[in-house]
Parts: C-alpha cells; sequence; structure tokens
C-alpha cells in the first residue's frame, strides 16, 4: 500500500529515513467510487501538505538530471559547483530528493550554507533520500511531485539523465510554449550528450511540429558561467523575489529551520 506523504526536517545526528516501496497501481479503468473519493481526498491532502511544507522555502532553482550518476562521474561534480553557485545568489536549490545529480545539486548548496530541499516520490522498490537537505517531502504521485517542483521554482537547470529527466523537462516546456506559465528560464546543460535531442526537436521545427521559436525555450549550453548569467539576467527582470512570507501561528506554520551543515 502507498503511505500518505511525509515531511522531514533534518536531524544532523541521524541519516534520512528510507522512503518505503509502494505496490504498482494497475490501470483498469474506473474504480468504486468510494476508491475515487479517496484517491480525490488523497491528492487534495497532499496538495495541502506540499504547499505547507515548501511555503516558506524561498526563491527556488530547480536541478533535475540522473539519480545514476555516483561521486566520482563529472557530471555530480558539475551539480555540485551548480548547488553551490545557486545559493551564492541568494536562491534555494530544490531537486527530486534522490541520489546522483540531485544529490550533488543539494550538497553544493547544504555545504555551502544554502537552503537545501527535496520533492521525493514513493515507488515500487525502497530507496533513500539523499542526506543533503534540510527539509524534504515525499509524494506517492509523480504528477503532484512535478507540479511541486515547477510552482516553487524560478528558473530549471536540466542536466544529463533519463525519462524522468526528460518528462520534466518536456512538461515544462509544454506548459511556457502553451502560454500555461509565464516564461521563466530553462537550461539544458550537456551539449554532446543532448547532441541527438537537440538534433530531434530541430527536425520537429523542420516537419513544422514545433515553431522554430520554441527551441528559443531553451539555453543549450556546456558553460556554467553562461548558464547563471541567463537565469541571473531573467530573474532580475522579471521577478520581485524580495516578497517575504509571514507565517500565521494559528495555521501552524513553521519558518524553514535554520541552515547549515548541522
Amino acid at each position: 500500500m502507498a503511505v500518505d506523504s511525509v515531511t522531514r526536517t533534518k536531524n544532523p545526528f541521524e541519516a534520512p529515513p528510507p522512503i518505503k516501496a509502494k505496490r504498482p497501481l494497475y490501470l483498469d479503468g474506473p474504480q468504486s467510487r468510494s476508491f475515487e473519493l479517496a484517491f480525490a481526498w488523497k491528492v487534495f491532502k497532499q496538495i495541502l501538505e506540499g504547499n505547507r511544507a515548501l511555503y516558506f522555502v524561498g526563491p527556488c532553482i530547480t536541478v533535475f538530471g540522473s539519480a545514476r550518476f555516483g561521486e566520482n562521474h563529472p557530471y555530480y561534480g558539475i551539480a555540485r559547483e551548480f548547488g553551490k553557485r545557486i545559493v551564492k545568489m541568494g536562491f534555494t536549490v530544490m531537486t527530486g530528493g534522490g541520489p546522483g545529480i540531485m544529490e550533488a545539486a543539494n550538497r553544493g548548496a547544504f555545504e555551502n550554507g544554502g537552503k537545501s530541499v527535496g520533492c521525493n516520490i514513493h515507488l515500487p522498490m525502497e530507496q533513500q533520500p539523499n542526506k543533503y537537505m534540510q527539509k524534504w517531502i515525499t509524494f506517492d504521485y509523480f504528477f503532484l511531485r512535478k507540479a511541486m517542483l515547477q510552482k516553487y521554482s524560478y528558473a530549471f537547470i536540466i542536466m544529463p539523465g533519463g525519462f524522468g529527466t526528460l518528462d520534466e523537462m518536456f512538461n515544462t516546456l509544454t506548459l511556457i510554449q502553451t502560454k500555461s506559465v509565464i516564461q521563466f528560464p530553462v537550461v539544458l546543460f550537456g551539449k554532446s550528450y543532448y547532441h541527438h535531442l537537440v538534433e530531434m526537436i530541430r527536425k520537429m521545427i523542420n516537419e513544422e511540429t514545433i515553431q522554430k521559436e520554441d527551441l528559443d525555450l531553451l539555453l543549450i549550453t556546456d558553460d556554467m558561467d553562461e548558464a547563471m548569467n541567463h537565469i541571473k539576467t531573467y530573474i532580475s527582470s522579471n521577478y520581485d523575489l524580495l516578497k517575504k512570507r509571514k507565517s500565521f501561528w494559528w495555521l501552524f506554520e513553521k519558518k524553514f529551520p535554520s541552515v547549515g551543515q548541522g
């Protein structure tokens, strides 16, 4: 059985507890009315919990990428440096909360005294959240996780990754393309890794399934300075980052925990 979303705050004396496995969902059409009502309530409850958990984390930049790159991989080092640079700009680093690229970005923020948060997911196998977050929340459904990763972000950095990374990237680009959300910076980092993907996007342009201008929704680069300057330039002219969120004691709201390595 899937477990309800859980919000955790970093205890510097303990490793994060593992995320328990959930039963895979079998798609067999409509269920009983009571089941559908319970599902709707569960979705609403997790949206509310996500909003409460992330309301005070501050303006975020989200880093996406593979969970499979180890600490010695070059992309791990790059993501770690991105995390460091993001917090130096005054932003919170947000990731999917797992290992690999996600861990590296969280680590770069955490080790440099910045805010580091994650939105994790229950999967059919047990998994371990990375230990470089002050706060994280675990969802039962991917669509809720993606919504929260997007809702609190001011920019996205897409590192090399697999299906999940591409799903998050194209979902975001579709929202921007259709003007469902206001355009914000999306950086695709790794020219050689994403070479064939970019060629496929150009083929879409040639086949007129997307417009030529749609490619401009992405900054494709191997240069960290270019990526950060692109984000900084756009955000500084489009967003008010000075808005302060006031907590209300009668809603049992809590500010973001103190940052640091513990």
